[in-house]
């Protein structure tokens, strides 16, 4: 390349010692490459959800479909489900995610048989799953035991997906979301603990004690102390996008940390999510909440999509095929595991908890959906473990063919199922509430209009005073239909669902007024915190099914 001669000395020698170095280029190549690549995937995505929408089918499994069509030639090479990002950038982004939107008094009323199928439902499944693995495909003792852990996680993204379509019990819900907040710690811990196996060649009983209890209270731990420190800065920031960046670098930070410790990331994770999702958010304005949600909300959603579409790019579909069988095995194998576990541990919490109906369990094993991160553990698993490669291929096909069938199947089982019969007594609340919540919005927004000089006085007062008759109207029907229930029958089981959900927003509000009163200095501590016991011990005793 020629240099005029009239640049200077300095920047004439610059160009010639970088003119020719293909580095630079090669780079900006290949950062213009992932960018047109996101560009497509970002625009499949979008056609997905058009086209799922229209169909009424899972928006994940039309992800995996449509990967499917997408072939490795015209991605780069660098474009994949790689196991480091999975686990140390999604994973994250998705258990905060699901943490800072679960309810904590809904969680501790359900923490029992969540405990169960999170903690020895998952060791147990997983040991009857590697056994039949075992002995249906010949696989060694030790790979077969790895693929048991690996198949124990539940995708609940295809579960939550269906509950969207078909109303469920709230507290069925809750257990599903928690289950998936647990359980994949618990899987973690497992695989860890198989790993060290395979690459100490021994493993004592105490040795595993001993690691579950570091790995579950350290993380604990480890959550507590990040999300109260989290808490504590919430109340220093007033500003949305700091709060975002707070919350961010507390979701990603309490990963690495708890992997630094050899601590369970996840549970830390799950512990520090909750925390600030209970107390956090209490700090922050209404708006400031709303913002918070709304970014976590898009990040779980966009973490999901890339997954989805991953899943189904990485898939071989020659590979697939000749899997399939194997596969299908696999899908039997584990659902045999979670069969065998769930049923008999949720007859034992009958004696010590509330009894959950069996059209609940049979949920609990239909929505036993394998998702990306099986996937991503495969990929993570040792190099020099015995058939790897064709472990990785079977847990693909695997997690393929479980969302495909499962997953397209799961919405129209959950329907079959009947969880909830529409309640009349509900249908006739919701539409007197609905008269009034309208006509009060109407009047507030009058109020606003004839304060702003848009709206004279008196058609100001013709409109209000309809409206308040409207109000008037309605307000007298529930009136008289609280009163009617109260002589037909006070027990009535629809009423007291009801009126429970009532009194859990009542209770809540009396607590966020406690602490917040609390917070300002305006009561002291010992007597706010008897009161918010009580609060607590209130809504442990109501039902929410």
């Amino acid at each position: 390349m020629g240099i005029p001669s009239t640049l200077p000395g300095w920047l004439a020698q610059a160009i010639l010692e970088t003119d020719g170095l293909p580095a630079p280029v090669a780079a900006g190549s290949e950062v213009t490459g992932l960018v047109n690549t996101l560009i497509v995937l970002l625009l499949v995505a979008t056609v997905v959800a058009l086209v799922t929408r229209r169909l009424r089918i899972p928006y994940v499994v039309g992800l995996v479909l449509a990967g499917l069509t997408i072939t490795k030639s015209l991605l780069p090479e660098s474009v994949g489900l790689n196991p480091e990002v999975i686990l140390n950038l999604f994973l994250p982004i998705l258990i905060f995610e699901a943490a800072i939107n679960t309810d904590i008094s809904r969680l501790r009323s359900t923490i029992k048989p969540i405990a169960l199928i999170a903690g020895p439902g998952v060791l147990l499944a997983a040991v009857i799953t590697a056994a039949l693995l075992w002995w249906g495909l010949g696989l060694a003792i030790i790979t077969a035991a790895a693929i048991g852990v690996i198949l124990t996680i539940t995708d609940t993204v295809s579960v939550i997906a269906a509950f969207r379509t078909v109303p469920v019990p709230p507290r069925l819900a809750t257990i599903v979301q928690g289950e998936s907040l647990f359980n994949d710690g618990t899987a973690l811990v497992l695989l860890g603990m198989i790993t060290t196996i395979y690459l100490q060649g021994s493993f004592t009983v105490w040795q595993g004690l001993q690691q579950i209890v570091i790995a579950f209270v350290g993380g604990g731990l480890l959550g507590l102390g990040l999300g109260y420190l989290c808490v504590g800065l919430f109340q220093q920031l007033d500003d949305a996008l700091s709060n975002i960046l707070l919350t961010v670098a507390v979701s990603l930070g309490t990963f690495q940390i708890g992997q630094g410790l050899g601590v369970s990331s996840a549970i830390a994770v799950v512990v520090a999510g909750l925390v600030i999702g209970e107390l956090g958010f209490r700090q922050t304005s209404a708006s400031t909440k709303v913002t918070l949600l709304n970014f976590w909300e898009y990040a779980g959603f966009g973490v999901n999509t890339f997954i989805f579409l991953l899943v189904g790019i990485e898939v071989d579909p020659g590979v697939l095929l000749q899997t399939i069988p194997a596969a299908l095995f696999a899908v039997l194998a584990y659902q045999v595991g979670r069969i065998l576990t769930t049923y008999p541990l949720l007859y034992l919490l009958s004696f010590f908890d509330r009894p959950l109906p069996l059209r609940w369990q049979h949920v609990l094993i239909l929505g036993n959906v394998k998702g990306s991160l099986s996937m991503a553990l495969a990929l993570s698993l040792p190099p020099g473990l015995p058939g790897r490669s064709q472990v990785i291929a079977l847990v693909f096909s695997t997690v393929l063919v479980s969302l495909v069938g499962q997953g397209l199947s799961l919405p129209g089982l959950v329907k079959r199922l009947r969880l909830t019969v529409p309640s009349i007594t509900k249908q006739r609340l919701e539409a007197l509430q609905l008269n009034l919540i309208a006509a009060k919005a109407a009047q507030q927004e009058l109020a606003n209009l004839l304060q702003s000089g848009s709206l004279p006085k008196n058609l100001y007062e013709e409109l209000f005073a309809a409206y308040q008759a409207q109000i008037a109207t309605a307000d007298r029907d529930l009136r008289d239909f609280y009163n009617r229930r109260n002589l037909e029958d006070q027990t009535h089981l629809e009423d007291q669902s009801y009126l429970d959900s009532l009194r859990r927003r009542l209770y809540l509000a009396e607590k966020g007024a406690v602490n917040d009163a609390l917070r300002k200095g305006l009561l002291s501590e010992e007597t706010s915190q008897a009161y918010v016991r009580a609060l607590n011990e209130k809504l442990l005793t109501l039902k929410d099914d």
